[in-house]
Order: C-alpha cells, then structure tokens, then sequence
C-alpha cells in the first residue's frame, strides 16, 4: 500500500513565467442561439416563469392559510425542539413548480430499455403528487436511454454470458472488495478496461455517481489542493470536489483560454492567506457533457496542463464506448495519446448497458486509490452478472469476440447521431453539441413547451427527455434525445416527422434552418 499520495508533488513556478498560450476563445452555441431569439420570445419565456411562481406563490398562502385555522397540517412544522429537517424554498420548488410537470419523469416501462420500450401509463388525482396505473402500456420508440451501442438486451451472446456467471457466482457479493466481495470477474474487467483505454491499470466501483465522488476526495484531500472545474461538471465531481476539501474555482464551459486565466492566476497567487505554491493542482473535466452533448477541447486542455505542470482527470461516462474509430472515447476521437491525461473515469452505465464505473491510471495511483477511496474500502463490490455483462460487451467492442459486431455498432452509432443531429438543423430547430456526440439537445426555451412536446410526443409513442431550470440556466430549457446504435433509419425518420410536426405547431423551429451557423459547419465536416 503506498504510504503517500501519488499526485502530492508541488507545482513547479513555471506558469509564473510563461506567456498565455494562444488557443483563441469561441462564443457558445447558446449565446449564437440566444442573438437570434426575438425579444417577444425572450418575454413569454421570463412570463412564463413569471406566472408560473406567481400561481406557486398565491397557492403557497392558501396552504398557509389552511395551516393556520387548523384545517390542514402543516408537512415543515417540526415538533417541539427539534429542528426543521427540509427548506421551505425548496418544498415550495417541489411542490408548486417541479410537480406540474412531475409526469414528465419517472416513467416506469415493463421492458428493457432498447429500441422500443413498453411505457406503463398511469394517471393522478392529486395533481401529480402521487399516481396509479391505468394497467395499460404505450408501445414507444425509445430517444431518451443511454443504450449508445445496444448492449440493454435481452438476448445475445453478452447475456448469455451473464446468466452463465450467475449460475457460477450468483448474484451479487454482498461486501466490499476488501472484505471478501472479490471476483476473478472484476479483476478481468479491470484488466481489460486498462488496456482499453491505454493505461497500466485500472479500478472498478459498484457505482458510477460513487465513482467520482469518493475517488476525487482521496485524490484531492491532501491539504494545499486546487481543483480547477469546468463550470458544467457533473454533479458526482461537484460533489466529491466539496468532499475533498480542496480549493475549488471554477472555469467557463469548455474554454482553455479561460482555463488558462485561471490557472495562470492561481499559480501566481497561490494559496489563500499565505501565498504558498499549490502542493497540486487537478483540472478535472469530461468528455461528453451530458446536457448539451458537447466534447471536451481536450488537445487544447492537455497542452495547458502540460504547460503549467498540472494534473489532468477526465470524466469518460458518456465518451467511453460511444467516441472514437474503436469507441476508446475522446482521447481517440481528440486524437490525444492518453498517456497524457493522468486519470481518466468512465462508467459502466452508458455504453456497456451494465452499472458501476472504473478509474484508470497509473499503478502507482491505482494502488493508493485501492486502499484509500471509500468507494473501494467501504462500498458493496459490482456483482459478478454487472461485471461480466461488462466485460462481454467490451470484448465484443474490441472485437475479442471475433465477430466485427463491435465496429458495426460503433459505425452505426455515428453515422445515427450525425443524420438525426443534422436532419433537425435542416428543419430548423436550434441544435446544440458536437458532431459523433450520441446526445442531441434541441433547444425549446420556453417552459410550457416542454410538457407539451413530452407529453404530445409520448401520444405518437415516442419517449423523450426534457430539462429546465434549475438543472439548466433559465433561458435554456432543452429536449435532450438520446440516439442508439440500435435505432434503424425508418425509426429515427419517423421519430423527425413527428417532431417536426410538434415543433411547427409549438413554434419551435426558430427560422435558421441552412442558415444555422452550426449546421453549416457540421455539413461541412
């Protein structure tokens, strides 16, 4: 077991000296977007909102009202002495804001989640505060799953892998890797995903949330830390950023000039209060970012890490399986060696159709991380049937399983996600992310309109995902399809029609069509 931190050595002061490299800053895609909106939009988007808090509002001193005459108990009233356990903002946000629209979420379905998915439908007479169901299922196609490569099946070889170690090894471990919850499995598992992804070693933790929010405070719990986050990070890193302790600043989305600023600055400054050197410094960033289906500037990011002789931690969750010639994720498809990111992260959860999430890295690092990260020392190892269904369809990737399934479905993937992304800028609607990015956000803006287009869509059998404030900036409330290996070309034409008929009549469909500075560029590559 290593006695210290790998990564504890302190930052030389060459950063003090160096000029800014010249990496040139671009405006986002929401701020190009943003400047085509007319201000009549903009205003029924903030009096939408408006009235919405509003209604929450005069609802919330009727409710009081009713507490007080003693006609209704109130639910944030604690008994005598005891402090309150919940916040009455974020009750009322609960209850007057995100319930209207909670029938938008939580879907249950009946199927595994491929292509098509039966939806168990169900109805509420309490204003979405509870539910029942209706005993009936909507057959629909499936745009809101992370099933990048189709591995959520139930037939094939990698399940019949699956069932084979569950006969074997049962079905789960029932401890930790340290006390006797080990399986020759995950030992495979993080062997072949080490030589995956091109570095020495690698380690497999029953949770993909668990595996950045209890691997960061092991690797940043060394007083004299600084953090540098990109401003969307996932909410694991914000997390196990906090955990850590570190110093924590933040950098503009996907910015290295920005980046570098901040990285500059906080070089030169140093500690707070007594000015030392940093004894770290992580930049800690991701491949994918999962609400606007952007990839990371990760040429750019290694070469100011390089630099200023910081370290670099890359979240693979959505990047991992799903870009890249061999799906090896965005050191591949960035064309960046990945001996120059120190650690990189992935999950099990997208792309492989199975749970949990590794950390791959050096020996050295792996080996502390072992016997230091909670999520190693303390949390219930991976099941043998989650490893091996991991494992299966990593070997069917690299082709190990001497079929080319692996290559077709990347191909296929691809060349999916590129015609759906580029099909809905054609139409019209404002499309933000990358080319080869599996995750297609269309911006919708308007509050209202996402329960509509959710709601309308799951009628034409059609499931998809929506997100709005608070999850995202109040302006820029999205639908984020989710695009599979597994969809046909009639599938996803079918699934534009209807879109596009629903976006016509919601007034979705903002006007710039060829015009889209995004869509030009994406025809072009």
């Amino acid at each position: 077991m290593p006695s210290v931190d790998p990564l504890a050595k302190q930052n030389t002061e060459d950063g003090k000296k160096s000029a800014p490299l010249n990496l040139g800053a671009r405006p986002t895609i929401e701020d190009i977007y943003i400047e085509h909106l007319s201000y009549l939009a903009l205003f029924f988007v903030y009096l939408a909102y408006g009235t919405a808090l509003l209604s929450g509002y005069l609802r919330e001193l009727y409710d009081r009202f009713q507490f007080f005459i003693g006609l209704q108990n109130d639910p944030l009233r604690s008994p005598p002495g005891y402090a309150p356990l919940f916040k009455r903002l974020d009750y009322f946000w609960l209850t007057k804001m995100y319930q209207r629209i909670r029938d938008l979420f939580e879907r249950p379905i009946s199927t595994v989640p491929g292509t098509w998915i039966n939806v168990m439908l169900r109805e509420s007479k309490d204003e979405n505060a509870s539910f029942y169901f209706t005993g009936e299922e909507k057959r629909a196609l499936n745009l809101a799953s992370y099933n990048y490569l189709g591995f959520a099946e139930n037939k094939g070889p990698v399940i019949d892998a699956v069932l084979n170690t569950i006969d074997e090894c049962g079905y789960a471990c029932g401890a930790s890797r340290m006390e006797g919850g080990d399986f020759q499995v995950i030992r495979d598992l993080e062997k072949a995903i080490a030589r995956f992804v091109g570095k020495p070693a690698a380690l497999c933790i029953a949770m993909g949330y668990a595996t950045n929010s209890t691997t960061i405070p092991a690797l940043g719990g060394t007083k004299g830390t600084l953090i540098i986050s990109d401003s969307l990070n996932h909410a694991s890193i914000v997390c196990g950023s906090r955990d850590s302790g570190a110093k924590i600043i933040v950098f503009k989305h996907n910015d290295p000039q920005d980046l570098e600023r901040v990285l500059r600055d906080s070089i030169i400054e140093g500690q707070p209060r007594t000015h030392r050197p940093w004894k770290k410094i992580i930049i800690i960033v991701e491949g994918i970012y999962s609400m606007e289906g952007e990839i990371a500037r990760l040429k750019e990011i290694v070469a100011i890490k390089k630099k200023y002789k910081a370290y670099l931690y890359v979240d693979e969750a959505h990047s991992i399986g799903a870009l890249g010639k061999t799906g090896r994720g965005v050191c591949e498809h960035t064309g960046v060696n990945s001996d120059d990111v120190d650690i990189l992260m992935g999950t099990f959860t997208k792309a492989f159709g199975s749970v949990g999430g590794y950390i791959a890295a050096s020996e050295e690092i792996i080996s502390y991380l072992r016997h230091i990260s909670y999520g190693s020392l303390y949390g219930t190892s991976m099941s043998p049937a989650t490893a091996q269904q991991a494992l299966s369809a990593l070997r069917v990737i690299m082709g190990e399983d001497g079929t080319n399934s692996g290559q077709m479905r990347l191909q296929r993937l691809h060349d999916n996600s590129n015609f759906f992304r580029n099909s809905l800028l054609n139409m019209g609607f404002h499309v933000i992310g990358d080319k080869d990015s599996p995750i297609v956000p269309l911006m919708v803006y308007h509050p209202a309109k996402m329960p509509y287009m959710s709601r309308q869509l799951l009628l034409r059998g059609i499931v998809i995902v929506v997100v709005g404030f608070p999850v995202t900036p109040l302006l820029l409330s999205r639908i984020r399809f989710c695009i599979s290996a597994n969809h046909t070309h009639e599938d996803l034409e079918w699934a534009l029609k209807q879109i596009s008929e629903l976006g016509d009549i919601a007034l979705l469909k903002y006007g710039l069509g060829e015009n889209n500075p995004e869509y030009s560029k994406q025809k072009n590559d």
